[in-house]
């Protein structure tokens, strides 16, 4: 019987504090023209050790994230590093979710900014050895030579979306109306809920 090929899923990791357009737009690129089959959005668990008092509450964020996901059949929303250690490190969570989906090839999706801080991640080499990675353009973090990546490291050359969880917090706080940032349905979840005031 021949063998099904791994489904080319794409991590996309983040605090997601709040999810809004410009990570949709970007993983949305990423699964129509960045040749992957599918995008998981990983929620990143708050640190116990280092509380954070503008970071909403892990379940609620996971909340937003499924909201805003929903209608595209690529995306997911995933809670898999709240069953980790905590801190979880990059290279434990890639290592746990290639051992319980055989069935998916993972790729982590990085920016351009933690591309050039990657030296400074828990075990960079390991993770370069074992894992693909997909790094896209970030304004301010050039990304000279190509082409002397190492082979499971691609760049995908997506359209520069500068919208930062920071920028839509603090818009919110001063009363700011940016439901077009954000999903509707997301943007409905903050207005009922009275996030980020």
């Amino acid at each position: 019987m021949e063998e099904k090929p791994q489904i080319k899923t794409g991590l996309f990791g983040g605090s997601f504090n709040p999810i809004h357009t410009g990570h949709l737009a970007l993983a949305n690129y990423l699964c129509e023209y960045g040749g992957l089959e599918e995008v998981w959005f990983l929620v990143t668990p708050q640190n116990p050790f280092k509380q954070n008092e503008t970071l909403l509450d892990d379940h609620l964020r996971l909340k937003m994230v499924e909201a805003a996901v929903a209608g595209y059949p690529r995306f997911r929303a995933s809670d898999f590093e709240f069953q980790l250690p905590r801190p979880s490190y990059t290279i434990h969570t890639l290592d746990k979710l290639a051992e319980c989906y055989p069935d998916r090839e993972f790729h982590l999706i990085i920016g351009a900014d933690n591309w050039q801080a990657f030296d400074r991640w828990r075990s960079p080499e390991e993770i370069i050895r074992r894992h693909h990675i997909l790094v896209y353009p970030r304004q301010g973090y050039p990304l000279e030579d190509t082409t002397s990546l190492p082979p499971h490291v691609r760049v995908v050359q997506t359209p520069l979306i500068e919208i930062s969880s920071t920028f839509i917090r603090k818009g919110i706080r001063e009363g700011k109306d940016l439901r077009y940032f954000l999903h509707p349905e997301v943007f409905r979840i903050i207005q009922e809920k009275g996030l980020y005031r």
